[in-house]
């Protein structure tokens, strides 16, 4: 029998190095149980790719393996490798194309999953299984509970989608910033209105996960959202159209 003695300083750094491998491996529960595990068990996977830093978000109930998605930014192909059973629904954040552009192709593939989305959005209206939702409508998939936002601004049939404790905000929201109001059907006055009296007056430790990877990170608290955007820390109207303005003028000098 051959045996090994230790030093020791090399028994310290061994029991240093357990000491911080297991406080990191405790920082990742904790991490994962606040982002996917609040009142019912679901993990977020998200997806880049589509028209510009899109993301497509797939939600996973734990509890049934219910699957259900946010948006169809990205070819399914993307998504097929990480599901084992068809989604049952899909959430429109607004109907901008770069966020339904695979939709029809989703509807093939999955011919029983619902469409959820805003009554007026007429290109998915007509498509089948599209169900219409309203403001602050509560929507049960399995165990998991949605509640749906009307937030007209950046586009007229805008919604987020609020599952504790995530929101899914679409281009309402994003990460350092507020979506834009550069389409003939948008409002900055409604933007204004959805964020202001909307969102923020949400629990600030909601986190946010935006249509677009914009940002510095793919993700954020609104509290932490609020400290690093102007935009989301304007005093009334009037000031927020001015920061507004100040970005769209920043965005052309920089040729963004």
């Amino acid at each position: 029998m051959r045996f090994v003695f230790y030093s020791q300083q090399k028994r310290s750094i061994c029991k240093l190095l357990l000491v911080f491998y297991l406080q990191k491996l405790n920082t990742f529960y904790q991490t994962n149980l606040e982002l996917m595990n609040p009142d019912t068990n679901f993990s977020i996977r998200s997806f880049l790719g589509g028209y510009d830093k899109n993301f497509t978000y797939l939600i996973r109930c734990s509890h049934k393996g219910t699957n259900i998605l946010i948006d169809a930014a990205c070819p399914i192909t993307q998504i097929l490798p990480f599901i084992s059973t068809p989604p049952i629904a899909v959430f429109i954040t607004h109907t901008h194309s770069d966020h339904i552009s695979y939709l029809d192709e989703y509807s093939t593939i999955f011919p029983n999953m619902i469409i959820f989305g805003y009554p007026d959005s007429t290109s998915i209206s007509k498509i089948k299984n599209f169900r219409s939702i309203k403001h602050k409508e509560n929507i049960k998939l399995d165990n998991l509970l949605f509640t749906a936002f009307h937030t007209p601004g950046h586009y007229f049939d805008s919604i987020c989608y609020l599952l504790k404790p995530a929101l899914f905000t679409g281009d309402t929201l994003f990460v350092g910033r507020t979506g834009r109001v550069k389409d003939k059907k948008s409002n900055i006055k409604d933007l204004y209105n959805s964020i202001y009296n909307k969102l923020l007056v949400l629990s600030n430790d909601l986190r946010i996960y935006p249509g677009h990877d914009y940002g510095k990170q793919p993700n954020i608290k609104i509290k932490n959202n609020i400290a690093i955007s102007p935009l989301l820390r304007a005093r009334n109207l009037q000031e927020f159209i001015d920061i507004m303005e100040e970005y769209e003028l920043n965005r052309i000098l920089n040729n963004q």
